[in-house]
């Protein structure tokens, strides 16, 4: 991973710090015809629209369009609670014990409690790549038979770096391909910032970033999964897991839905492996309904698997550097023309890891101010999309064209959506 850039208007100048570090990979020289800088600059600043390409979405920036909205910044679905509380198996059900005891081995193999509770604050960077595997598109009136097109595209490279201060404080930069997306979480609201978006908030009370319990964040994953059940076991990976289960209640589903957006239901599993102890996959399901004018609702289902490897200890605490996350995005309702399933694999790995940084204050957390000046004029629900706030691109299926914007709704953050109808989309 690069942290400095070579100077873009002067040769000889200083090198520029980058925000988000890069992968090596885009300084390559290619074949010695450009210079590595040159294969920066352009690598920064891509073209708007550049020349058609054989892209099942429509173009490589709707196709990154996509891929930064689905797995760029997700949420979990629940806040972050203290798990050190006591053990009464007499006041739980066998699975609520038995959850708990297995998040307590689970506290115990990352480090154990003291070294948990150490921490207060994180500073993460890692290269990922994210790519598009496969595209069905709708069923066919006669033969009732699905097309699928598989395609193995090049995946997309770039950089992040996640901050933490304490779970309820955490700020993420991402770039990849030029495109850079920011969330963030100042204790009293989550929100997310695209280049082809305004920032905008997370419907309800804040909640963790998954990146960061996807193995970075052990305390965070031991106070999520204590208020879990266990529901048997399962082989991952070879390995005999203890399964744990959390599912959002319908309060917590309510707060976050709009006029327009119905959140029906937001599951979360956890896979313990029983010999180490530690969090080896991390799997959700996410499921909304969008109203539409007509009497046919619109359904987004997103499930996101995520293997987790690579076990280092850092300063005490067992954290993951690597891993891989599938995800399935779904279409549903309506007629079966219109129903559509895409396939999104990224992989990641941690390049640096550090615990309690010094010299972090809280300003670094702080919303955007363009988040900011919509909290002053009192709109009802800030960051919720108007009518105007959509994609430029459309991403377009076997049977119908459907707006990126729509699809943003797929993401777990909840607040991406449009309020026109579908049709109006379309």
């Amino acid at each position: 991973m690069r942290k400095l850039c070579p100077n873009l208007t002067r040769e000889n100048g200083l090198d520029t710090v980058l925000e988000v570090p890069i992968p090596d990979e885009i300084f390559t020289i290619k074949s010695g015809t450009s210079r590595a800088w040159n294969n920066m600059k352009s690598w920064i600043k891509p073209n708007v629209e550049s020349s058609r390409s054989s892209s099942i979405f429509g173009g490589q920036n709707t196709d990154i369009q996509l891929l930064l909205g689905v797995v760029g910044a997700p949420l979990i679905p629940l806040p972050i609670t203290s798990h050190n509380q006591p053990i009464n198996i007499k006041t739980h059900d066998i699975e609520d014990a038995m959850a708990k005891y297995i998040v307590k081995q689970y506290v115990a193999a990352v480090g154990g409690e003291d070294a948990v509770n150490s921490v207060e604050s994180m500073y993460a960077m890692g290269e990922l790549s994210v790519g598009t595997s496969e595209f069905s598109a709708g069923e066919e009136r006669v033969s009732s038979k699905k097309t699928v097109k598989k395609v193995q595209m090049k995946g997309e490279v770039g950089g992040f770096v996640v901050w933490q201060k304490k779970p309820e404080l955490w700020s993420l930069e991402m770039v990849v391909s030029g495109y850079k997306i920011s969330a963030g979480s100042d204790g009293k609201v989550a929100w997310r910032q695209t280049p082809w978006h305004h920032s905008h908030a997370s419907r309800g009370p804040p909640r963790p970033l998954r990146r960061l319990l996807q193995g970075l964040d052990p305390r965070s994953t031991a106070s999520l999964f204590n208020n879990s059940i266990c529901i048997g076991e399962k082989t991952v990976n070879n390995e005999e897991c203890f399964v744990l289960k959390l599912e959002a209640d319908d309060t917590s589903l309510r707060t976050r839905s709009s006029s327009n957006v119905e959140i029906i239901r937001h599951t979360v599993w956890g896979y313990f492996n029983q010999r180490t102890g530690l969090l080896v996959q991390l799997e959700d399901t996410h499921l909304l309904k969008l109203k539409t004018a007509t009497s046919d609702a619109i359904f987004w289902e997103t499930n996101m698997v995520s293997l987790i490897q690579d076990y280092r200890t850092v300063d005490g605490i067992n954290i993951a550097h690597a891993g891989s996350t599938w995800v399935t995005l779904s279409r549903f309702g309506e007629g079966p023309e219109s129903h559509s399933r895409t396939r999104i694999k990224e992989v990641w790995k941690i390049e640096e890891v550090d615990f309690n940084i010094k010299g972090l204050p809280v300003d670094c957390f702080l919303a955007p101010s363009d988040l900011k000046r919509e909290e002053e004029k009192g709109l009802p629900e800030c960051g919720l999309a108007t009518n105007d706030a959509k994609l430029p691109c459309k991403i377009q299926s076997a049977a119908s064209k459907i707006s990126v914007s729509k699809v943003a709704a797929v993401n777990v953050d909840d607040t991406g959506v449009s309020d026109r109808s579908d049709e109006e989309q379309v």
